[in-house]
């Protein structure tokens, strides 16, 4: 089984769906031979999506509604695709962007991978990748531990992929491929650029070429794979993860309506993040010729990502532990050619909030076979049957059919919003991770301090780090020159739970380190620096949390709400007693 998701490519970048300019031979040549669900929905960002597509649930449900801020981690206890794989005796294997969480319990080989090698955070070059990482000869995580690999990193996915595969042939295996192209930034050897330059802007010139080296190394992929004798009996899926981007990727758009102003996407309005058709409408095929999926058919049935697992799960026949619940429904029925067992009035919702506590009424889509309700500013609705560019708001004509989508969209709310006020706890002094990095990417931020919710897995001493910048970047904390005095600059500060330190700031330090005795527990961690100079404040810290040993006191103090805790929800319920 290869799962293959390229990132932030929208429906319209392929040339097997009409666009004019770019070239994707390998793609289409796969298009002809598969199963094309041709109404097939995602999330219109990427966690969201990731973590639908990895539970056969709504990412609401996951726990991930945004991409940073401690939103984007899968909800502790959720299973995924790999576990069930996992546990069906396959091998199961993860390369390129995960997006779902850097610490445990939320890394790859936490989740059901036994194999990992991914980059940090959501993009190459973002805060929790490795220092210095620019999509060529980087340095990745493998299995949790920075490695350094040699090459582009989209080739680095699909040869580590390869080599995977090779070695695992003779066993059931799952391969998961979510590249990071052609996700910003647009990096990519003009060799790939170049045929598109003066055909489009230089901007969409760069997301194409990054679309026609997606295509080149799917393709080795593809040949590779038929050599080792598995095309016929490996089940191969090709999907995106929402629509271009509107602000760096392959669609530019107008911003008060959502019309594309250049780009090719099918006809659809909108763009990633957007609540129209092109932000969550993308290409999903499938093919397993000794399965009988293939030829070349279009099935034109709703369907979205909720629909995968619980569709492999059917097709692989794996075993489920009790009665694992999804939101998604297989599609293995329409795939038999079986349409009368699927026939009714389903929907789907998709969703845009980003924001730390998902608010209801907020940007939102019901999607039905023939209906989109569409809330933005207002209410919109679309026939996507008669109207597919959702050009004519026909709201006020249909305030039946209004008043139905809202219902479901209602009674969808009630069921996911549940546990929208738990937070997913980065855990410390764990064996399966010591020490811990936190990133400013994965904290709550208040008053413009990073908070990070943390579960104190054992009493102890703790060493904490608090730097600026990561530690093989080598800076400190603030700019300092060989031969320069060293000299007092400012003060770093932290709090946890009822304990609050400061540590003056020395200018040749890269980190201040603290120690502190914790107790098992849940609480939130924060830490700041501020300079002498205007009383300047420094945020965003990378934090590094190293269980010692034995605590050196044993007086437990009553458990005392600190400001970390105020500010993260007044209502938030705290059970860990801290002693220092």
């Amino acid at each position: 089984m290869i799962l293959i998701m390229t990132d932030d490519q929208g429906y319209g970048d392929l040339g097997a769906h009409g666009n004019p300019y770019v070239k994707t031979p390998a793609i289409d040549d796969f298009y002809g031979k598969s199963v094309r669900f041709t109404d097939f929905h995602v999330d219109p960002s990427c966690s969201p999506t990731r973590s639908a597509l990895l539970t056969g649930n709504y990412s609401a449900r996951a726990g991930v509604w945004h991409t940073i801020g401690g939103r984007s981690l899968l909800k502790e206890g959720m299973v995924t695709m790999p576990e069930v794989f996992k546990d069906n005796g396959y091998e199961t294997a993860v390369f390129g962007k995960w997006h779902l969480g850097e610490n445990y319990p939320f890394r790859p080989m936490d989740r059901g991978f036994k194999e990992s090698i991914v980059h940090g955070g959501g993009g190459v070059g973002q805060n929790p990748d490795y220092w210095g990482n620019n999509y060529i000869d980087d340095t990745y995580k493998h299995n949790g531990e920075f490695e350094k690999y040699d090459g582009y990193c989209n080739t680095v996915w699909f040869d580590q992929a390869l080599n995977y595969i090779k070695k695992n042939k003779d066993k059931p295996f799952f391969c998961y491929i979510p590249t990071n192209l052609p996700h910003a930034p647009l990096i990519v050897d003009d060799k790939y650029v170049e045929p598109y330059k003066g055909k489009v802007s230089d901007r969409i010139a760069n997301y194409y070429g990054m679309v026609s080296k997606i295509d080149e190394d799917v393709a080795t992929l593809f040949k590779e794979v038929k050599e080792m004798g598995l095309e016929e009996n490996t089940i191969v899926i090709f999907m995106t993860d929402n629509g271009p981007c509107p602000w760096f990727g392959g669609v530019v758009i107008d911003f008060e309506t959502g019309f594309v102003e250049e780009g090719y996407t099918d006809g659809m309005r909108g763009g990633k993040i957007w609540g129209y058709e092109n932000g969550h409408h993308v290409p999903f095929f499938i093919r397993w010729p000794n399965g009988n999926i293939e030829g070349g058919k279009d099935i034109d049935a709703l369907s979205g990502h909720i629909d995968v697992m619980p569709t492999l799960i059917d097709l692989c026949q794996l075993d489920i532990d009790g009665d694992l619940k999804m939101d998604g429904r297989s599609l293995v029925p329409l795939l038999n050619g079986d349409e009368k067992t699927w026939k009714d009035d389903r929907s789907i919702i998709v969703h845009n909030q980003r924001v730390e506590y998902p608010v209801k009424d907020k940007e939102y889509q019901v999607l039905t076979n023939e209906w989109r309700l569409v809330k933005r500013r207002k209410d919109e609705l679309y026939n996507i049957k008669t109207d597919p560019g959702q050009k004519n708001n026909v709201v006020d004509e249909h305030p039946e059919i209004v008043a139905d989508l809202y219902e479901r969209y209602n009674v969808w709310w009630e069921d996911v919003s549940v546990d929208f006020d738990e937070y997913a706890q980065i855990h410390i002094g764990t064996p399966y991770e010591n020490p811990v990095t936190l990133y400013p990417h994965d904290a709550h931020t208040r008053d413009k301090k990073k908070i990070w919710v943390i579960n104190v897995a054992r009493d102890g001493k703790y060493e904490i780090g608090v730097a600026r910048s990561p530690k093989e970047s080598g800076r400190n904390i603030v700019k300092y020159k060989e031969g320069d005095a060293k000299t007092e600059v400012g003060s770093a500060f932290l709090n946890i739970g009822n304990i609050s330190k400061t540590s003056p700031i020395i200018n040749d330090m890269a980190s201040v380190k603290f120690e502190v005795n914790l107790k098992a527990g849940t609480t939130c961690l924060n830490a700041f620096f501020k300079l002498n100079e205007n009383d300047k404040l420094l945020t965003s810290p990378f934090l590094y949390v190293n269980y010692v040993g034995e605590a050196d006191q044993t007086e437990v103090k009553d458990y005392v709400a600190s400001e970390p805790d105020r500010l993260l929800k007044d209502n938030y319920k705290q059970n860990v007693v801290l002693f220092d």
